[in-house]
């Protein structure tokens, strides 16, 4: 269900396109997923028996004040030739509501209290294995939540900074040979290409900020993150900007650099490398 490199902006717009009932989402909720920085989806519960397969998901989107925005998806085969469905609501209590109207009658009951037995004593009847799967998945379902909520609180720790302009003083020293060994040391393949490289050959002077700073836990392991902004005046007054993430979230903590030609793209990038169990 998750893909780890699906932008937040195409789950979105996936998870939008496959409801039934998307156009029931209120207006000023889709206004604020659509500015969404990131976000992590878990499965909550499940029911799978010989007539009925369903799933609710719970989709939670980091907003751009550090806020957290939650979907829950319910997901059945209730359609023609058992076709899959897709339902979203706001409230997981909405979510469950619908899962129970589905189930109906046929759906999981608690074991009920069966016949006497050959004593004459009564005995409780035993619990289908699909009963017995709901149960395991009820149980998982708080730790699923707080593994949601600690990404959540990871990933608004490396999102916090605003992405504000900052001031800048710019330093007349060399900048094209600065721009060329920042895209130099830079080792991921989606780098800034020749184009951006062209256009910082006409810069006269540059500034460099720290933008973020942070140790976290990636992997067992402390791994350091930091994002520096260089910024470039350009001999036609305009400005631009390079974006170095520098981290330690490798498999032998080896240093690496990687460059991004925004600041979005940049902290994206963070927090994909800080999610990596």
């Amino acid at each position: 269900m998750n893909d780890p490199y699906e932008t937040t902006e195409t789950h979105l717009a996936r998870l939008l396109g496959r409801a039934l009932n998307s156009f029931d989402l209120p207006d000023a909720l889709i206004e604020q997923l659509d500015n969404a920085l990131a976000h992590a989806s878990s499965l909550c519960s499940a029911h799978h028996s010989a007539g009925l397969h369903r799933e609710t998901y719970r989709h939670t989107y980091l907003l751009t004040d550090g806020s957290a925005l939650s979907l829950w998806e319910l997901v059945h085969n209730t359609g023609r030739d058992g076709t899959r469905l897709h339902e979203l609501y706001v409230e997981e209590s909405e979510a469950q509501l619908a899962a129970a109207r589905l189930c109906g009658p046929d759906g999981p009951q608690e074991p009920r209290l069966a016949d006497a037995g050959p004593e004459g004593l009564p005995h409780y009847a035993a619990p289908s294995l699909d009963d017995l799967a709901a149960g395991l998945l009820s149980e998982l379902e708080s730790g699923r939540t707080a593994d949601i909520d600690a990404d959540i609180a990871l990933l608004s720790s490396l999102l916090a900074t605003p992405m504000a302009p900052r001031p800048r003083m710019y330093a007349p020293d060399n900048s094209p040979d600065h721009a060329r060994r920042v895209l130099r040391r830079a080792e991921n393949a989606d780098r800034p290409g020749e184009a951006t490289a062209r256009l910082l050959r006409t810069a006269f002077a540059h500034h460099i900020t720290q933008v973020f700073g942070q140790q976290l836990q990636v992997a067992g392991k402390d791994a350091g993150f930091t994002l520096y902004e260089h910024a470039f005046l350009l001999i036609d007054g305009s400005e631009t900007s390079l974006w170095e993430v520098e981290h330690t979230a490798t498999p032998d903590s080896r240093h690496m650099c990687e460059v991004y030609g925004s600041e979005r793209a940049a902290r994206e990038a963070m927090e994909l490398r800080a999610r990596v169990r």
